[in-house]
């Protein structure tokens, strides 16, 4: 993903445009980050909890729970050092490309794809494309993601 990559600080919606990118920091995967999911959410699918059970479904090692990278994912966006003045998210359209397994460190490049005002005048919205890629660049989510953004 290309476009000028923005500078550590603080964007309103009247200093971003179409193109500018940011490229979040990174993170392990551990099985200790996947059991607190598996814990918070309940989801103890086989392929999440053991290496034996991903295994049996033809992963080398745990895989971890989709909405979990997506999470991940969002929670580096927001460590960013350049950050939104967000106000919230508006909805995501989302893409599990490839599993992330235990070990797998993960990032970020966001590209602001679209811009429109709203109807209040201290608020526009930016359409985020997130392109989450393992350790060896390989894309394993893609989509979407809507911002309300102070002006």
């Amino acid at each position: 993903m290309t476009g000028r990559l923005l500078a550590p600080g603080l964007y309103g919606y009247d200093d971003l445009a179409v193109g500018a990118r940011i490229e979040t920091g990174s993170l392990l995967v551990t099985d200790a980050v996947i059991d607190a999911f598996a814990a918070l959410t309940g989801d103890r699918f086989e392929i999440h909890m053991t290496t034996e059970g991903a295994a049996r479904h033809g992963f080398r090692a745990r895989v971890a729970h989709g909405l979990l990278v997506l999470s991940l994912i969002d929670g580096l966006k927001n460590q960013c050092p350049a950050q939104f003045r967000a106000v919230a998210s508006l909805g995501w359209d989302w893409s599990f490309r490839r599993p992330v397994l235990t070990g797998d460190q993960i990032s970020a490049t966001l590209v602001i794809a679209k811009m429109r005002p709203t109807s209040r005048p201290d608020r526009g919205i930016v359409t985020l494309s997130l392109e989450a890629q393992n350790q060896s660049g390989e894309i394993v989510q893609r989509g979407r993601n809507q911002l309300m953004v102070y002006r």
